[in-house]
């Protein structure tokens, strides 16, 4: 495993470093930013499906973790900064990426909050290796695929218009990625934009490859970290349903519910974060 760096300017307050760490093959790529001296547990943040990774998935929100913890924010396989063999995905394996990051970073245990596809992975990680974990949050995920046949055809739809119709995919996730509400309130002009955010890249067809086979139920009963499972309610890519199966699956795990679609972290940033912040507050 091999490790090199590069630092970049940020606020005042907190220092930005990118570092990458090479692990079966793949050279996967992470960001570290925080103030420096901070005595909190790390926070690392574990993206959902798309091929521009943490940028996207986490650039709005990270910086106001960061404002008094370190938090970290890897790139996985099917991201544009993270280069591997282009072989199919698997949850264990974006779980040993997550891994060698937490292990490079040298912080000891951590928190670690997996969205979207990177729930699976997050709870992988907290099942295989419970010495890296302290607490461990999961927002909009689930554990199976198959059998709910609203969450497979939906994979299925994103596969079929990823090779197909690329404008139709971009807009078919963002009309699916948040509520109603929030995309009428942001206005027809940053609707239009935003239905380009997530383009069918291979990378992002990777990850929803990987998305239509997950099924991490015989890991679930292995989590040991103090868990927090966060559900949404408007979700129209993977139902609230979902969340609470996960909740009920993970042993002495707590819920909680956001009134949002599917990124819950975009339409409620500050209530989003305050749920995260109380939970992990402490050492």
């Amino acid at each position: 495993m091999t490790t090199t760096m590069t630092m970049t300017a940020a606020t005042p307050a907190v220092a930005t470093a990118t570092v990458s760490v090479s692990v079966s093959g793949a050279l996967v790529h992470y960001d570290r930013l925080g103030p420096s001296g901070s005595t909190r547990t790390p926070l690392v943040l574990v993206h959902g499906t798309g091929s521009a990774g943490a940028a996207l998935t986490w650039g709005q929100i990270a910086p106001r973790f960061a404002e008094d913890r370190t938090v970290i924010t890897p790139d996985l396989s099917g991201t544009d900064r993270t280069t591997d063999d282009g072989a199919p995905l698997t949850v264990e394996g974006l779980a040993a990426q997550v891994v060698a990051v937490i292990e490079d970073a040298g912080t000891g245990p951590v928190d670690l909050l997996g969205f979207s596809m990177g729930s699976p992975v997050a709870a992988a990680v907290a099942a295989l290796r419970p010495d890296l974990v302290r607490r461990l949050i999961l927002v909009a995920g689930w554990a199976h695929t198959e059998g709910d046949e609203f969450l497979r055809n939906t994979f299925a739809l994103w596969n079929r218009l990823g090779t197909t119709d690329p404008e139709a995919f971009g807009r078919f996730v963002m009309m699916t990625g948040f509520s109603r509400g929030f995309l009428n309130a942001i206005g027809r002009e940053q609707v239009d934009a935003m239905s380009a955010n997530m383009p069918p890249t291979p990378g992002t067809l990777r990850h929803a490859d990987l998305d239509a086979r997950v099924d991490i139920r015989g890991l679930l009963p292995r989590v040991q970290a103090e868990t927090l499972v966060i559900g949404c309610l408007q979700d129209a890519t993977v139902p609230v349903e979902q969340s609470r199966a996960l909740h009920a699956a993970i042993p002495g795990s707590t819920y909680a519910e956001l009134d949002t679609g599917h990124v819950a972290f975009f339409e409620r940033p500050e209530e989003f974060r305050k749920l995260v912040d109380e939970f992990t507050a402490g050492a």
